[in-house]
C-alpha cells in the first residue's frame, strides 16, 4: 500500500495579494515546498486548485466569508495558478475543483489534462504559471470519463494520505474529513497550513480530531 500527500489550494488568491489572501500564505506554500523537495514517506504527491467557472452562490458582492466569498480563482486566471513559492517539481497530478459549486473538498476534484498544466522550466520559480491561460474544461473528453481524486489514489494503491495547505478551516478540512469517510488513514501536518479565521481554524481542528484525523505538527 502506498502514501500520498495532498497539497491544497496553493493558489495565488489565497496568498498574500491575491482576492482571498490567507495569512501566512506564501509562508506556507514555502514550507510544503520543503517537504515536496525531501518527499521522506510519500510514494505520491497531488495538489488541487480551486477552479471556479460559475459557482453559483459562492461568489457574493456582499459575503459572509462563511458560505460566501469574494470572487477567487476563477478557471484560467492568474489568481487560481499555482503559488510561485510551490516548487511544482515533485508533484505528480494536479486535481481541479469547484467548477460549478463550492468545491471545498480535493475529493471533488478532477484530475486536470496534463498539456493543460504549465510548470514553468521547473522548481518554484515556473509553478506561478501553472492553470494560468488554460483550457477550463475539465470534464469528459476524448480520452474517456474524467478521473477523481479517489480514483487516481485507489489505481496507486493509496490507502493513507497527509493532508497540507489552505485553508484549514475550509477546503483542508474537508479534504480530510472525506478522506477519512473513504477509508483512507488521514493526517493533517498542522503547521504546514494556515486559516481564514481563529475561531473557525480551532473548529475545524477539533472537527477534524473527532472523526479521526490525526493532527501532526
Amino acid at each position: 500500500m502506498a502514501h500520498a500527500l495532498i497539497i491544497v489550494d496553493v493558489q495565488n488568491d489565497f496568498c498574500e495579494g491575491g482576492s482571498l489572501a490567507v495569512e501566512g500564505g506564501a509562508v506556507v506554500a514555502a514550507a510544503i515546498s520543503e517537504t515536496v523537495d525531501s518527499a521522506i514517506g510519500f510514494d505520491y504527491v497531488v495538489a488541487t486548485q480551486d477552479w471556479h467557472i460559475d459557482p453559483g452562490a459562492h461568489f457574493s458582492e456582499t459575503p459572509d466569508y462563511i458560505r460566501s466569498w469574494p470572487v477567487h480563482c476563477v478557471a484560467g486566471s492568474r489568481g487560481a495558478a499555482l503559488h510561485p513559492e510551490l516548487d511544482t517539481e515533485g508533484i505528480d497530478a494536479y486535481f481541479r475543483k469547484g467548477q460549478y459549486d463550492d468545491g471545498y473538498s480535493g475529493f471533488d476534484g478532477v484530475l486536470a489534462p496534463e498539456e493543460e498544466v504549465a510548470l514553468g522550466e521547473g522548481g518554484a520559480g515556473g509553478s506561478a504559471a501553472a492553470g494560468a491561460g488554460a483550457g477550463v474544461d475539465t470534464a469528459d473528453d476524448d480520452d474517456g470519463p474524467a478521473v477523481s481524486l479517489d480514483d487516481w489514489l485507489r489505481e496507486r494503491d493509496v490507502d493513507e494520505v497527509t493532508v497540507v495547505g489552505l485553508a484549514t478551516d475550509h477546503c483542508v478540512r474537508a479534504t480530510a474529513l472525506d478522506a477519512v469517510q473513504a477509508g483512507y488513514t488521514t493526517s493533517v501536518i498542522t503547521g504546514l497550513t494556515a486559516g481564514v479565521d481563529a475561531g473557525t481554524t480551532t473548529a475545524a481542528l477539533d472537527q477534524m480530531r473527532d472523526a479521526g484525523v490525526e493532527l501532526l505538527p
